[in-house]
């Protein structure tokens, strides 16, 4: 069908004026990642699905109602996922204690509890005592929202509500300070 040098560059040039078109068409644009609007989900980088639950205190919390989506009133929040069972989560919530009282005023520490009652939070709460706000997620509507399917498992949020690191396993106490430090100097 093409039989000279001259159809065949004809072919390839056209070729190549295509494929430079599409190169140019599909490649990525330079707009700032701030131009977007940030979606929940649990996911570094995303901002912090919002949940309300109660503590055994019998307050109701709401994330919202800790970081500031809009502007600077915000504060960082720990969320500590964990269980009375789940060993682990046993031995770090002394250093969550520590960190509850150090950054009282600058941070908010809680702990969302793993399918237990509140009677059973309440009871561990008194034997260990743990003073910082522990939410009852019975129904582990938190969880779901977090996608947590390990124990213990610490999701840091910045005060702008974004999350910002996922820990799953123990934490010491210099490692949690760490964290929480870098949070307050965002």
């Amino acid at each position: 069908m093409f039989n000279s040098r001259f159809e065949w560059a004809i072919i390839f040039l056209i070729v190549l004026l295509l494929g430079g078109a599409w190169i140019i068409e599909s490649r990525e644009s330079n707009i700032e990642p701030q131009n977007f609007l940030l979606t929940e989900a649990p996911l570094v980088g995303h901002l912090a699905p919002d949940f309300t639950a109660q503590t055994i205190d019998y307050e109701t919390f709401a994330l919202s109602e800790y970081v500031d989506r809009e502007g600077e009133n915000g504060r960082p929040v720990v969320l500590n996922f964990w269980a009375s069972w789940c060993g682990p989560c046993r031995m770090e919530m002394p250093a969550f204690e520590r960190a509850s009282l150090k950054f009282a005023d600058r941070a908010a520490i809680l702990g969302v509890n793993q399918a237990e009652s509140a009677e059973t939070i309440e009871r561990f709460a008194q034997t260990t005592a743990v003073t910082y706000p522990l939410l009852i997620d019975e129904d582990q509507n938190i969880n779901y929202k977090y996608a947590v399917t390990n124990l213990p498992t610490t999701i840091f949020v910045d005060a702008q509500g974004v999350i910002r690191e996922v820990f799953v396993g123990t934490m010491n106490q210099a490692v949690l300070e760490n964290k929480i430090n870098a949070l307050l100097e965002e």
